[in-house]
């Protein structure tokens, strides 16, 4: 087999291969929502019609349903964007990390008006060759988990530091926080699907943004690893191709 006919061989795997993955996605983003629909609808129906008749017990076992029916419609989202991950066409540009920094500190500055936020973002950080919109999700995920894992904090410190390693091709970003941290014997579950660290009751949210920041960084040739300490804080460093 000849070097072309090889090529053409992988581009039609890789064809077929994004064609399953479409048809996944198609899957959970709609069909398996009907029934979940259908849970939801009738437990709330239920509800209404004979919610008055109901004992207290009962009335939990209802809400207890179309609670869980609902997280898993979460879930479903979590994997549909993981799946849209994986076939997204990825385009490398250059892209300049303080600009980007920037734009998304104003953004959860707006989405949190009432938090004490202090970011300390490093000054003239170097630019990377990534895709625009992948980075700015997988850093969003980092940003926010360290906004909302410091959230019982007075303030909220939040570091941003990056170096360029000229002879690996690459820029380090860290970005590390004074939230809860973790416990490093739970080191395993971070990069695991729906891997929470916490309870639902402590901070909300599946246990997928690590595991979405880290398919973006693989997408551009890059990684993403984390460390952390028990009411110590988190680091979360990311590598990339930088230019």
């Amino acid at each position: 087999m000849s070097d072309l006919d090889r090529i053409a061989s992988l581009e039609a795997e890789l064809a077929a291969l994004r064609a399953e993955m479409q048809a996944f996605t198609h899957t959970v983003s709609h069909d398996l929502r009907a029934p979940l629909r259908h849970i939801v609808s009738y437990a709330q129906l239920v509800q209404e019609d004979a919610g008055p008749q109901l004992s207290a017990e009962v009335q939990g076992f209802l809400a207890t349903m179309t609670d869980s029916a609902r997280h898993m419609g979460q879930q479903l989202d979590g994997l549909s964007a993981l799946a849209q991950l994986g076939v997204a066409t990825v385009r490398l540009a250059p892209v300049g990390l303080s600009e980007l920094l920037e734009e998304l500190v104003a953004k959860l500055n707006q989405q949190h008006p009432t938090r004490k936020l202090d970011w300390r973002i490093a000054p003239h950080l170097p630019t990377v060759h990534a895709d625009a919109r992948l980075l700015r999700q997988a850093l969003l995920q980092v940003l926010a988990n360290a906004v909302k894992f410091s959230a019982a904090r007075e303030t909220a410190v939040i570091e941003i530091s990056a170096e360029r390693l000229d002879e690996q091709g690459v820029a380090v970003l860290q970005v590390r926080d004074n939230g809860v941290g973790y416990n490093p014997a739970q080191q395993g579950a971070l990069f695991k699907v729906f891997g929470r660290l916490h309870s639902g009751k402590q901070f909300d949210g599946l246990g997928m943004g690590l595991v979405l920041t880290a398919k973006a960084l693989q997408r551009m040739g890059g990684s993403v690893a984390a460390q952390g300490a028990l009411d110590g804080g988190c680091c979360v460093t990311l590598r990339l191709p930088c230019v």
